[in-house]
């Protein structure tokens, strides 16, 4: 009796271990930007092979410790195996960037671990969805600086020099927005919420011209991932922290509701503080409130058809700006974007996509609590921006290539009054008012197409872009009229680049980029009346008659991946610019404040010359350790004036050592920053010398559960007395604005 006992626990034990090894399991494959099905992809695992079907699903019974390869042109090849693959399983889906965008030199900084690809992404964790400016996750690399003239608000991104309208600033990659400060206390890039963030696209160069006219760049913030699932699922987060230096209180959440046919998420942060202690302790002012919400909706209308809605409200006020005249008061701003995508079952035409958008933004700037002793006069500006348009693109695969095509339209203007009550003065009690903006309009339409050919021996990647670009003013002042008759200007701006790239086996891969981007001067180069919106005190006029800059660049790009634990990037490049718009100042104009010492035109400067490289390299170490080190630096020289460029950021290195340990529970982690000095320096726009400085931070995050999960640290631990080089200098003083010095952060997240 007892063997038969034995016997039915043997068989049942078997039956139990050979039904585990052949448990069938599925996983959808889908688009990492549009949430579409990945159709036709191939996949071997094990004995077992197959293709994804129309919902992009693969299925193959689960075998322990195999690897699945899967395949597709448009997508590329990639492994998944360990726990990366029990992880797709247990989600059931598995996103996928298209190949396009690795193929170009690209940055990618992902919201969450990337666990196939982490060596080429910088990850965005909880306490950086809390930020409340975008370019503060940018300067997360060392490539990026930011042009800072408040404390804690409004960083204007700088990348290998390029800033301003040089950078191609998208969201979703089609909808920007258009500073309404003439100061740019409001940048593009502060617009974009990181809470709604999924990654953000770095694509370096002027390569890609399907996004716009990335003269120096293209930097694409991306949304947040639409989730269908097969049965009705409410999921969210609430995450909350603290920074001591500033009593920066921070707080962002989500909430959504998703089934097979929708997906409705509802997001919210808030962020604000006080003045910071730099180093040395001195006070930096750097008062904010800022909060942003919205919505992403997205919707299954068939199989094949999904519509994307988003809106954006963010709200700031109450901004300090200590290095500029006035502070803000109050900004407003409404972003709405509406994203169509279809496929086809044809042979050629695989996809068409179809965006419109819309950006409005109200802002208000007085000095009314400046600290001036003596108040001369009360100064406040109103303006308001908008920028709309739309996109349309269709995807065509061919045997050996793919084919993008496309569309699009953007329409942006700015209007604005500044109003100066003189208290003090032979003026005292007069009011005069300033046309800051004039009311420009600007509109560029464009045509574009990408193709991407698979040779035998080299890859390649045709990229071409034309567009019409129009401009005007409605309300000019008489002294502008007086210098310009006509401000009505249209050109003609082309764009091509080409990409050739080589595999050497599966351990290096390199590219060989040429590019000539070609952009018109934005409505400040073109339309700003005497305001003081440069680097240093002078007044600045615009010139609606500037030629269109030119940009002349070669990238050279090699990644090294000697083991599977290692990886190493480098990309060099070198730009000529002809027409480079610039400055000078211009004795023959009085400015409007008696404080300014003068007033620059922008002009035209006929050669200028930048190189540089980018080095990053990765390695999983020993004991559950694995560091990651980031250099990068640029050249800039002024060929006319023969003097160093301004604004260019010295060299900056970057070394963070990480650790995981009880189950990836434990992320010790520490960081070290080193900048070199800038010698390098700019004697036409006054820049000084900034000394070198080393930076050490330290955090740990502990996972309490797989829902709730907390990290603190401190940034700057040695309290360093430090400035960046393109920090602005405090209005008055030639004193910059300090960093802040020791700060204790910690933060709580709760998922569900």
């Amino acid at each position: 009796m007892k063997i038969k006992y034995i016997l039915v626990i043997v068989l049942c034990a078997l039956f139990t271990h050979l039904f585990a090894q052949t448990q069938q399991e599925e996983i959808r494959l889908l688009d990492l930007e549009t949430a579409m099905p990945i159709v036709q992809a191939t996949f071997e695992y094990g004995e077992q092979n197959g293709i994804s079907d129309e919902n992009g699903t693969i299925r193959f019974d689960f075998i322990e410790n195999a690897t699945l390869t899967i395949s597709h042109m448009s997508y590329g090849s990639w492994l998944l195996y360990g726990n990366d693959l029990k992880i797709a399983i247990q989600n059931k889906v598995f996103y996928r960037n298209k190949e396009t965008v690795n193929l170009y030199p690209v940055t990618i900084i992902g919201v969450k671990q990337q666990s196939s690809q982490p060596e080429s992404r910088l990850n965005i964790e909880h306490q950086d969805r809390m930020e409340h400016d975008g370019a503060q996750l940018l300067n997360q690399l060392p490539a990026f600086n930011s042009i800072r003239k408040g404390g804690n608000y409004g960083f204007d991104p700088v990348f290998r020099g390029f800033k301003y309208d040089q950078l191609n600033i998208v969201f979703n990659g089609a909808q920007s927005a258009t500073a309404a400060c003439p100061n740019r206390m409001d940048p593009p890039t502060s617009q974009m919420a990181p809470n709604m963030i999924d990654r953000i696209e770095v694509l370096k160069g002027p390569y890609a011209l399907r996004y716009g006219s990335g003269f120096g760049a293209t930097i694409n913030f991306v949304p947040t991932n639409l989730r269908f699932t097969i049965e009705n699922d409410v999921y969210g987060r609430l995450s909350t922290g603290y920074e001591s230096n500033g009593d920066i209180v921070r707080g962002e959440s989500q909430i959504g509701f998703s089934g097979k046919k929708h997906d409705i998420s509802f997001f919210g942060s808030w962020s604000q503080g006080n003045d910071y202690t730099s180093g040395n302790d001195e006070t930096v002012q750097a008062d904010f409130q800022r909060g942003s919400f919205g919505t992403n909706m997205g919707f299954k209308i068939t199989s094949r058809q999904q519509l994307r809605i988003s809106a954006l409200y963010n709200r700031a006020r109450d901004a300090d700006f200590p290095a500029l005249p006035m502070d803000l008061r109050e900004d407003d701003t409404w972003m709405f974007n509406v994203r169509h995508d279809i496929q086809f079952n044809r042979a050629k035409l695989q996809s068409w996509n179809t965006t419109v958008f819309g950006s409005f933004v109200d802002h208000l700037m007085n000095n009314l609590l400046k600290p001036l002793d003596p108040r001369t006069l009360n100064a406040e500006t109103a303006a308001k921006t908008f920028n709309y348009g739309g996109r349309t693109e269709g995807v065509w695969r061919f045997t050996k290539g793919t084919l993008y095509a496309g569309a699009d339209l953007r329409i942006e203007g700015a209007e604005g009054t500044r109003l100066r009550a003189f208290l003090m003065g032979p003026n005292a009690g007069n009011t005069f008012e300033d046309n800051a903006w004039q009311d420009g309009r600007i509109s560029k339409t464009g045509v574009f197409t990408e193709y991407q050919l698979n040779g035998s021996t080299f890859d390649y990647i045709f990229s071409g872009r034309l567009e019409l670009n129009n401009a005007k003013v409605n309300d000019a002042s008489g002294e502008f009229t007086q210098i310009y008759s006509d401000s009505r200007v249209t050109q003609v701006n082309p764009s091509f680049s080409v990409g050739i790239l080589k595999d050497f086996g599966t351990t290096v891969k390199t590219g060989f980029w040429l590019g000539r981007a070609q952009r018109s001067g934005g409505l400040t180069e073109r339309f700003i009346n005497f305001f003081p919106v440069g680097q240093d005190p002078f007044e600045m006029l615009g010139n609606p008659d500037l030629n269109p800059e030119v940009n002349n660049q070669v990238d050279v790009t090699l990644q090294w991946t000697p083991y599977k634990k290692t990886k190493v990037n480098i990309d060099v490049f070198v730009s000529y610019l002809q027409d480079y718009i610039s400055s000078v100042i211009n004795p023959n104009f009085d400015p409007r404040l008696p404080s300014s010492p003068g007033v620059r035109q922008f002009i035209n400067i006929d050669e200028v010359f930048k190189t540089g490289f980018e080095i990053s390299w990765s390695q999983k170490l020993f004991a559950g350790l694995q560091h990651q080190l980031g250099i990068a630096y640029t050249y800039g020289q002024d060929m006319e004036r023969d003097e160093p460029l301004p604004e260019i950021a010295p060299l900056d290195l970057r070394y963070v050592l990480s650790g995981s340990y009880f189950k990836n529970k434990l992320s010790p982690e520490i960081a070290f920053r080193y900048v070199a000095e800038q010698s390098r320096i700019s004697n036409e726009f006054g820049e000084t010398v900034t000394p070198s400085f080393t930076l050490l931070d330290i955090n740990i995050g502990y996972e309490i559960s797989d829902k709730l999960s907390i990290n603190a640290g401190v940034n700057n631990l040695f309290d360093e007395n430090y400035y960046e080089h393109l920090n602005r200098s405090v209005r008055g003083t030639n004193d910059p604005i300090f960093a802040p010095g020791r700060n204790v952060f910690a933060n709580l997240n709760l998922t569900f």
